[in-house]
């Protein structure tokens, strides 16, 4: 059976940092774009950022670039979301996607989330 797992959400000062991970199994993860989305209350689901399946690409929403860094080990099966100068606007849950090339990332594999609070 397929499973995502995120872990390392918390509650953060602004400015302060945490970084999230997410464990992949039950598919060839190596093979899988790779994304980090997120959803505040009351807000649609929106990509904050993805890596191709050999970790040489990546892509990031305009308001996290600067910010946070995605990267993957595929020896491990995880993939990591560094986040640096943290914002309250970043407070949401953070869900892993796991998606073959040619499929849309709703018809993937998701994880259920990790929350992150940034909040003084």
């Amino acid at each position: 059976q397929v499973q995502l797992v995120e872990s390392g959400g918390g509650l953060v000062q602004p400015g302060g940092s945490l970084r999230l991970s997410c464990a992949a199994s039950g598919f060839t993860f190596r093979h899988y774009v790779m994304s980090w989305y997120r959803q505040a209350p009351g807000k649609e689901r929106d990509m904050v950022a993805d890596i191709s399946s050999g970790g040489r690409t990546t892509n990031y929403a305009d308001s996290v670039k600067g910010r946070f860094t995605i990267s993957r080990d595929n020896a491990k099966n995880t993939v990591y979301l560094q986040m640096n100068s943290l914002k309250p606007e970043d407070t949401a849950m953070y869900y892993c996607n796991a998606r073959d090339y040619g499929v849309q990332a709703r018809f993937g594999y998701w994880g259920k989330g990790t929350l992150v609070t940034v909040s003084s």
